[in-house]
């Protein structure tokens, strides 16, 4: 494949440095380009993956942000133009980047896959075909990569899923690309959600797998979008849930709204609590 190859696909302008022969994995990488450093450390977290499982990976970025798209072709990724129109579109473009991937999976730019993660949610869909999601935990770091906490709720996720707290972390997850393309992708609208609300939308097409094994690490601090802005997470959550309810359970939703709500603020507070003590703060 010809190196810096450019073409049109699916209305999106690409860029391609190289790729994986057969990929079997596509992972969506959006940035702003903004934070190099941690984006280098995503970008070197992905290329661990190649060693065990066949990947192909898309970064969505803007045009002008020359820097993270030049790191981002050193490690063989395809090279998408943001929309600007949130991070659910910005997803979508990534999608159609599909070639013969049946899976996929998606990375902040500051997050990390652990270990062989990615190879481990493999093998447990392919041992299930009918299965729609695979997930397993995952460790919130520091800045620093300090551990803070495990999230590893296993089942019980699957359980609190259509009215606790979302306790599938994205980064953890792995889809069927098919079953995510019967439910029309991401929705656009939603800026925290949309994972939970596709979880749910999927919920309908196959069972959920899990294991308690932690196969990412998502990067606690001020900056990241679910971290800052609490109050907007849980109203944008909560109306997710509601319009995923049967229509007769949906005026009782605030009957343990407030509960979940309550909880996760205090579990986001405990975390931020042992941030700042790790970083002397």
């Amino acid at each position: 494949m010809p190196n810096a190859l450019s073409h049109v696909m699916g209305g999106d302008h690409m860029t391609t440095s190289s790729g994986s022969t057969s990929p079997e994995i596509l992972v969506v990488l959006p940035t702003l380009g903004d934070r190099l450093d941690f984006l280098a450390e995503t970008l070197e977290s992905v290329a661990a993956q190649r060693r065990t499982v066949p990947l192909s990976l898309v970064v969505v970025s803007p045009p002008t942000a020359e820097a993270a798209r030049e790191l981002a072709l050193s490690y063989g990724a395809t090279l998408i133009d943001d929309p600007r129109s949130g991070i659910s579109a910005a997803i979508n473009c990534g999608l159609r980047a599909r070639t013969n991937e049946r899976y996929y999976a998606w990375i902040g730019d500051d997050d990390l896959f652990l270990e062989d993660g990615l190879s481990l949610l493999k093998r447990m869909l392919d041992s299930t075909p009918e299965a729609v999601v695979a997930y397993g935990g995952c460790d919130y770091i520091d800045p620093d990569g300090r551990l803070l906490w495990r999230s590893a709720a296993g089942r019980l996720a699957q359980v609190l899923l259509p009215w606790g707290p979302d306790l599938i972390p994205n980064p953890s997850a792995m889809i069927r690309l098919d079953a995510l393309e019967e439910i029309g992708g991401f929705d656009e609208d939603l800026r925290f959600a949309m994972d939970l609300d596709a979880f749910l939308s999927l919920r309908k097409l196959g069972p959920f797998l899990s294991t308690r094994t932690s196969v990412s690490a998502f990067r606690w601090h001020p900056d990241s979008l679910t971290v800052s802005d609490r109050s907007g997470s849980s109203k944008e959550s909560e109306a997710v849930k509601r319009r995923h309810l049967p229509r007769a359970l949906r005026p009782l939703s605030p009957l343990w709204d407030s509960p979940v709500r309550w909880a996760s603020r205090r579990a986001a507070a405990r975390i931020t609590g042992r941030a700042q003590a790790a970083s002397g703060g």
